[in-house]
């Protein structure tokens, strides 16, 4: 009987094995038929009729990457860790559509000793350049971004209420951050700065990546197309006037603007990109019976053509989370570079949840503010009108991406850890804990672009910075 229980133990055992071993092939079957369908769409160009009306492959899949982390990330109301299942599907899937890169290659040149020992050259193929050093950055800005929303997981100094007051401001539908009465602690405080300048730091590498790889990406002639003839007619008259004038003054330009709303300040962005690109076309054109030729100099044009892009730069840097220009949205429809289209798109949503977050943490600073001295009021975080004075002083990507990989104190760390340090050693190792950054190295941006505008914006008396995102 004894005998006879032990084999019904086994047989259970091994009908226990079994059943798990058949779980995990169903779940590798059921993943293995996900990825086919999702590919298969991709190569239909979403058009699963299969009538040859789809978009691009490299349209698809930018498509594909905003659809997911939109799906994934949503509006991120409150800062709070992504919910288990959903991150899982965002690795996933992210892992799938990233997977395209790894056979994007190009060739080289290596040597080969062949068995009787004859030394020859051959050409053999690796990851394509900007592809393998920029995805493992944005992956690891990535990872930064998820760690840090799972920092706030055992917070309990501040949470949130829903908006029933009647609020009409921009962020009427976002839950309102509420705490304590006399404020955070000291120690949540520097804490959450901390947070604060970590996100900050792979928001500016988010950008310099995207800025530099739209950059690169060709102007589609059905944009160049819509233009006019001059920059005159793009600005109008006044601000062509305040550009082209002797003493050219940037700060006194905006200032004399009505940039209240996202929407002006979209409108005067695209005036502008679209004066620069009818600049260069003017500089580029040789033959005098062109309609793009040009009866002012070569050199005053350059110089037309630095000023507006230093305006183009104010702007980014003001207004960082201000949406795609018309040329931005033209290049990433017409592109056809598989790559470029995939390191555009994840950078973007990088830099988007980035600056998500970047506003959330903000939200419960301002918070925290007016608890501590109500007189302050509500102050939008940022103004639309701003009276201090204009600089033209950006961060150079490669400094960001350094600063990003600085291992000093490590980003990972909680609230509850963070309380464990010793505060009492000082306002030098204070500061030293508010600048956490990344732990993690990060590749440097690569790409093949000239930074020739950038050379010439430090003659005109500008620190050297990441290009434009136009």
């Amino acid at each position: 009987m004894v005998r006879a229980m032990k084999e019904d133990d086994q047989l259970m055992e091994q009908q226990k094995t079994r059943s798990g071993s058949d779980g995990r092939k169903e779940g590798q079957h059921s993943d293995m038929e996900q990825m086919k369908e999702k590919f298969a769409k991709l190569l239909l160009g979403e058009d699963m009729s299969g009538g040859g009306k789809g978009v691009s492959s490299a349209l698809a899949l930018s498509n594909a990457i905003t659809n997911l982390a939109a799906s994934a990330f949503g509006e991120q109301k409150r800062l709070e860790p992504m919910a288990p299942e959903t991150k899982a599907r965002w690795k996933k899937e992210i892992d799938w559509l990233l997977s395209v890169t790894d056979h994007i290659v190009e060739f080289m040149p290596s040597k080969q000793r062949s068995k009787d020992g004859t030394q020859m050259e051959i050409m053999v193929t690796k990851q394509r350049t900007d592809l393998q050093m920029n995805i493992p950055a944005l992956r690891k800005l990535n990872a930064v971004l998820l760690d840090c929303l799972d920092n706030f997981k055992d917070q309990n100094e501040f949470y949130y209420i829903k908006n029933t007051d009647g609020r009409t401001d921009d962020k009427w539908w976002i839950p309102t951050p509420k705490v304590p009465p006399n404020g955070l602690s000291e120690t949540t405080r520097k804490w959450l700065q901390s947070q604060k300048d970590s996100v900050n730091q792979v928001l500016k590498a988010a950008m310099a990546i995207n800025a530099q790889v739209l950059s690169e990406m060709e102007i589609p002639e059905s944009y160049i197309d819509t233009l006019p003839k001059n920059g005159r007619s793009s600005l109008g008259d006044s601000i062509y006037k305040s550009i082209t004038d002797e003493y050219f003054d940037p700060d006194n330009l905006l200032s004399t603007l009505d940039l209240s709303s996202e929407h002006k300040i979209l409108d005067f962005k695209n005036k502008i990109e679209a004066s620069v690109i009818i600049w260069k076309r003017k500089m580029n054109a040789k033959d005098s019976k062109s309609s793009w030729s040009s009866a002012v100099s070569l050199e005053k044009r350059e110089l037309f053509e630095d000023r507006a892009e230093t305006i183009m730069l104010i702007l980014k840097h003001r207004f960082p989370g201000i949406p795609q220009s018309s040329l931005d949205i033209s290049k990433i429809q017409c592109n056809r570079d598989v790559g470029q289209a995939i390191l555009e798109s994840y950078s973007r949503i990088i830099e988007s949840l980035a600056f998500t977050v970047l506003s959330r943490i903000e939200d419960v600073m301002q918070a925290d503010s007016l608890a501590q001295n109500p007189s302050n009021g509500e102050q939008k975080r940022y103004p639309l009108k701003d009276p201090s004075p204009i600089t033209v002083k950006f961060p150079n990507p490669n400094e960001e991406l350094e600063k990003t990989n600085s291992d000093e104190t490590p980003t990972s760390m909680t609230l509850l850890d963070f309380m464990g340090w010793n505060l009492d050693q000082g306002e030098s190792d204070a500061n030293k804990d508010v600048d956490a950054k990344v732990p993690s190295k990060q590749a440097n941006i690569v790409t093949n672009k000239k930074f020739s505008y950038i050379e010439r914006l430090e003659n005109l008396g500008c620190t050297r910075s990441p290009t434009a995102r136009h």
